[in-house]
């Protein structure tokens, strides 16, 4: 049988990406298909960062190929291409970040900047460009959280040089100020503050920005959603009642204003004795799955309230640096991947692509 990049084509269209669902030919993945006889070379373009599952995705195309008749030798290249997606409606994209991601809880103490830090962590694991910005003016907590001390740089006297820990780009509140000293702002400082750090900081090339936000529904979250060019939110719960109710309120917030849900993180979702590893759903079970089937988004991932996460941020190493290789980071890692295919679905943003057109009197 003589070997055509039709005949590749074909068989790839019956060879599922295991983590997205869709076959490499739909989603136009497959590139650069190159035939030497009856040996095969072609490229595999993933949407998402994926460094965790780069060999797998590789075993899965080989294997599939190696079943056609006459094919001899594959060789299949398996690499990430993130690119700018989409935001709200009249809201222009922030130069050198493609994608925003928005981290939000309805409550408090659900542990929502501890997932965001972990997020913004796994997707840089994962071989991503990633910022953090801690939008939480009130009470920052991310500089302790990835142990960063100091003031940030500027070059210029305008912007501020991002902070690095741990492989990403940061910035907070919490490194213009003194840890004591208490942010007694009305609502129009701290929108202002939020727009100077998000817009005065020189992020560099970031292929994700994860932004950890407060709690609740208020200005900072309405500043967000109008000016802020948001490709997608994920809402931090946990099992109980109380939190889902909450969560819900703030689902419903991001959905008026067009954002899309890229789905739901339930937290401490059961309990691990560090004695004699015995789990129990001490704030109830199946809440998260309850809400995300209710609202039609996905359930991104379910975690387990486990002292480890507690002291390895209040350490200054979340547990995805700390201890990049146990089930809690791999949950993590999880997460990010499919937040990230979430993105990698939806409709490419290409306004960079069109010139902007200047009507002159001549």
């Amino acid at each position: 049988m003589t070997i055509t990049e039709l005949l590749i084509q074909s068989s790839l269209k019956l060879c599922i990406d295991p983590n997205t669902g869709k076959d490499f030919i739909s989603s136009k993945s497959v590139r650069n298909i190159q035939i030497s006889g009856n040996n095969v070379r072609l490229d595999i373009i993933l949407g998402y960062p994926a460094n965790s599952v780069f060999a797998h995705v590789k075993a899965v195309v080989e294997n599939h190929l190696k079943t056609v008749d006459g094919i001899g030798e594959v060789d299949v290249n398996v690499v990430s291409k993130i690119v700018a997606h989409k935001a709200q409606q009249g809201v222009t994209l922030l130069p050198n970040v493609k994608n925003i991601i928005a981290v939000a809880s309805g409550k408090g103490g659900v542990g929502k900047s501890t997932t965001s830090v972990n997020l913004a962590l796994a997707l840089a694991a994962e071989g991503a460009s990633v910022g953090l910005l801690d939008a939480d003016i009130y009470g920052p907590s991310q500089p302790q959280m990835l142990g960063i001390s100091g003031r940030p740089e500027s070059t210029d006297g305008k912007s501020m040089e991002p902070m690095q820990a741990h492989g990403i780009q940061a910035m907070s509140i919490g490194f213009l100020i003194d840890n004591d000293t208490p942010m007694v702002w009305r609502g129009p400082m701290v929108t202002g503050a939020l727009e100077q750090l998000l817009r005065d900081t020189k992020w560099k090339d970031l292929d994700y920005l994860v932004i950890d936000l407060p709690p609740g529904t208020g200005d900072i979250q309405l500043t967000l959603a109008q000016k802020i060019p948001v490709t997608g939110a994920i809402i931090v719960t946990t099992p109980q009642d109380i939190a889902l109710l909450d969560a819900r309120k703030g689902l419903k917030m991001f959905e008026k204003v067009g954002i899309p849900i890229l789905g739901i993180v339930e937290n401490m979702s059961t309990h691990i004795c560090s004695n004699c590893g015995h789990e129990e759903h001490i704030f109830g079970a199946g809440g998260g799955e309850v809400m995300a089937k209710d609202y039609k988004v996905d359930l991104l991932g379910c975690l387990p309230l486990d002292i480890n996460i507690r002291m390895q941020v209040d350490s200054g190493k979340p547990t995805v640096i700390a201890d990049p290789n146990s089930k809690v980071a791999n949950i993590y890692k999880e997460i990010a991947r499919k937040a990230a295919i979430k993105i990698a679905n939806s409709a490419n943003d290409h306004s960079a692509k069109f010139p902007n057109i200047v009507i002159q009197n001549t």
